[in-house]
């Protein structure tokens, strides 16, 4: 399909786009703010808040007594207070809520609030948590084979584990809600959420009223990731808890270093593992035992555990392999989805396996690669026993490593390291094998509804949420090619719980999937209505003339109506036309609904988290990247010279959008693997939640020659949208091109024959250490080799 602007670009660039924050609303808005525990861990003993709500203009504060519903927020397990009740479990959580006419108002009375604590003891490292058996839920397990034997006869074992950072979200838009009363009980919620039925949950669970008196509406988010997808709930239940207090409009939206403080993070890892290959380098078995930071309450972590297990193979064939995980329990905010999903932290652990193979072997671990791709035919399922069909690994490997000249690049790297002492240059090609569909099988469902008008412009709402990812410009075009209408034609309304409910998250990369295919189905029920009506038309046209047409025929009936161009037609009789809005005035005056609900769900997929198996996706998106980085062994400085990347998105729904998305999932991941560094002192305070101290990629970040190519001509095997493939998530973990290859740069100092001590992000800081520390092991290794030939 056609590489088309985003629908709101414009709007974008100009300012004009309308965010929760620009909302204008009336003189009765009032502003909401949260209080928040300064404690890791505390016995809340007594607090007083009449003091603070004798401020002038202060309408509400509210404490967990004053909840008319439910005191929880958690979106699968209750296990998340919506506001504490006699003890804080981290630094951030919510305690009490006030609503005032203006924010010094509200500062004013959070200053008059007295409260007692009794302080506990915290857990705020992983390490801690896995020492005390802190767990969120029991341990998970996917197994094949006989891992233990594998390993005990494998000709060659490497031990070692993997530390993997947290990452802030980082959204343009902080979490924000404007929360307007209705009539009666009802509350219109206006939301920066990912997911707005279960926005439309929470709310009113904690108001304790039915979902019916709730609605959500979702315009926009300046950015999501998927820390809108469960904490978005947060927000909004906390100005509807102030807005029902008030029954006045309120709006809360969390200041930048706030929201860093209270919200969760990407699930930082601590990773162990084991693996037997041969002298070839032929991986035969592996032993992964992943361990996760859950944060102080469950959330989304034992799915993202699940994915991270199911994502450990990446793209790699093993015999035998076992995935066992665990997600603990910290005194931190609750950690949640992030863009991958667990699939990141699963896909760093067998690259660096991969790597440490390679190295061990003295081989380049781009032959060591393509060595345990999934094959075509044979070594062709995973360890939790799905088929990998469609494999694009092959191609995507041979097209890339002959346009990025690897090998040529390979041999003047090794030169220039030769000659140089303190500038180091490295190289890797890594692979992305990611798959497409809520792991939690029920979730792959989504819901539409079109409207055409007599003018001939059609409205269409859908379940899936805008956050900048181009979601409402491929619907735009999926309802204008399906009835065959100019682009013009189509506008994407707000996504809203009274028009579409029940829907998911738009979440796991399914987002034009599920709504493409449900905007399809509406789509499809207009078309026959409309070409039933359209053929009685021609026919009765054909009736009234054919006594003066001579050799003119009927019409082929309905199943012969086309829609194309802004016309419909009769395909057997193309002179047989009319405009498409001509035609829906005569369906008004036939009496011809034009309003149609459309429904999808994800077809023959299904998991058994409890047996570790399954087909989970529908099918899976492939990619690879190779990046050329000089690190600067002085400073820890590195710079990415050059990437090229080479991804399959099927039958790209739009090339400009998904071009887009693959640079900047790409971008996005090497700020996980590179800058953005997460640090908690040993209270649980957050030292880095601004951006003075936490920095996402800069411009100068970016590759200095960035080459990034879709696939031609592989549209998707599988029955999607326009046979397109999902492409929010996958080009994230293309970014461990450049950690691997920041990795190579650091082996060179010790001219590749010592391995380097590493870690996710490679910060300045670890590059420098690692690189100084493999300098000294050289030396040491030189001087022990010159004393015993002396």
């Amino acid at each position: 399909m056609s590489p088309i602007p985003h629908e709101s670009a414009s709007l974008h660039v100009s300012g004009e786009a309308v965010y929760v924050d620009d909302m204008l609303v009336n003189e009765q808005l009032l502003v909401g703010r949260v209080v928040c525990s300064p404690h890791a861990h505390a016995k809340i003993t007594s607090f007083d808040l009449s003091d603070a709500k004798n401020v002038p203009g202060v309408h509400a504060v509210l404490c967990y007594k004053d909840i008319p519903g439910h005191n929880q927020m958690g979106p699968v397990i209750y296990d998340e207070l919506c506001l504490a009740h006699d003890e804080v479990t981290f630094i951030g959580q919510a305690m009490f809520l006030i609503a005032a006419e203006t924010e010094e108002q509200c500062l004013e009375a959070e200053r008059l609030l007295t409260i007692a604590y009794e302080p506990l003891e915290a857990i705020t490292t992983l390490e801690k948590a896995i020492e005390k058996k802190s767990l969120l839920g029991p341990p998970a397990k996917i197994e094949r084979g006989n891992v233990d034997d594998a390993l005990l006869h494998a000709p060659h074992v490497l031990q070692g584990e993997l530390k993997t950072g947290a990452q802030e979200h980082w959204y343009l838009e902080t979490q924000a809600c404007v929360c307007i009363p209705g009539e009666g009980k009802e509350i219109n919620v206006f939301s920066s959420s990912q997911n707005p039925t279960e926005t439309q949950a929470i709310v009113a669970e904690v108001l304790g009223i039915n979902k019916n008196e709730i609605v959500v509406d979702v315009r926009r988010m300046g950015g999501a990731f998927g820390g809108k997808e469960t904490q978005a709930n947060h927000t909004a239940a906390w100005a509807a808890l102030l807005c029902n207090a008030t029954k006045r409009p309120v709006k809360i939206r969390l200041f930048r270093d706030d929201d860093q403080k209270m919200t969760g993070k990407r699930h930082r890892f601590l990773t162990k593992y084991e693996v037997g290959f041969d002298n070839e380098g032929n991986l035969l078995a592996a032993d992964i035992e992943l361990h996760s930071d859950g944060g102080a309450a469950t959330d989304l972590s034992l799915a993202i555990l699940q994915r991270a297990m199911l994502h450990s193979d990446n793209a790699y064939y093993f015999p035998s392999a076992r995935v066992v995980g665990y997600v603990h329990k910290t005194n931190l905010p609750s950690n949640t989805a992030f863009r991958g999903f667990g699939g990141p932290q699963g896909m760093a652990v067998i690259e660096t396996i991969i790597d440490r193979v390679a190295r061990y072997l003295k081989k380049d671990a781009a032959e060591i690669r393509l060595k345990n791709f999934y094959g075509l035919e044979t070594n062709n399922v995973t360890h939790y026993g799905q088929v990998v069909e469609g494999n694009r690994l092959f191609t995507l490997y041979e097209q890339l490593m002959k346009s990025s000249e690897y090998n040529k690049r390979r041999e003047e790297i090794n030169a220039l390291n030769a000659s140089n002492e303190f500038y180091k240059k490295g190289l890797a090609i890594t692979p992305v094998k990611f798959g497409i569909s809520f792991t939690t099988s029920f979730l792959n469902q989504a819901g539409a509804l079109v409207n055409i008008y007599k003018d001939g412009t059609v409205l269409v709402n859908h379940g899936g949420t805008e956050m900048g990812q181009g979601l409402h410009t491929k619907i735009q075009q999926v309802a204008a090619s399906e009835l065959g209408i100019s682009i013009d034609r189509v506008k994407v309304n707000a996504t809203n719980t009274s028009k579409v409910p029940n829907t998911s998250a738009t979440a796991a990369s399914s987002g034009a999937d599920l709504n493409g295919m449900a905007v399809k189905n509406a789509c499809e029920i207009l078309k026959h209505r409309i070409s039933e009506a359209i053929a009685l038309h021609f026919n009765q046209q054909y009736n009234a003339s054919s006594h003066s047409a001579k050799g003119a025929s009927a019409s082929g009936g309905q199943s012969s109506i086309q829609f194309d161009n802004n016309y419909i037609f009769d395909a057997d009789h193309p002179e047989r036309r009319i405009a498409f809005a001509e035609a829906m005035t005569l369906m008004v005056l036939k009496q011809v609904s034009l309003s149609a609900q459309g429904f999808y769900k994800t077809p023959d997929i299904g998991w058994d988290k409890e047996k570790g198996f399954g087909k989970p996706f529908f099918y899976f998106a492939f990619g690879m990247a190779v990046a050329e980085v000089l690190i600067d062994t002085l400073t820890g400085d590195h710079t990415v010279l050059r990437t090229d990347i080479l991804h399959d998105a099927g039958a790209s729904l739009n090339p400009a959008i998904d071009m887009g998305q693959i640079e900047g999932g790409f971008v996005q991941g090497m700020g996980w693997c590179t800058t953005e560094e997460i640090k908690w002192d040993e209270n649980g305070n957050l030292l880095t939640h601004s951006p003075d101290t936490y920095k996402i990629p800069a411009v100068r970040n970016a590759p200095r020659e960035f080459r990034v190519a879709m696939l031609d001509a592989a549209p998707n095997i599988a029955q999607t949208i326009k046979q397109s493939k999902a492409v929010g998530e996958p080009p994230f973990m293309l970014a461990l091109s450049v950690w691997l290859g920041i990795k190579d740069a650091i082996s060179a100092v010790a001219n590749h024959e010592l391995e380097p001590e590493f870690s996710l992000p490679a910060t300045n800081e670890v590059i420098l250490l690692s690189a100084e520390n493999l300098r000294k092991q050289a030396a040491s290794t030189l001087h022990e080799a010159t004393t015993i030939s002396g």
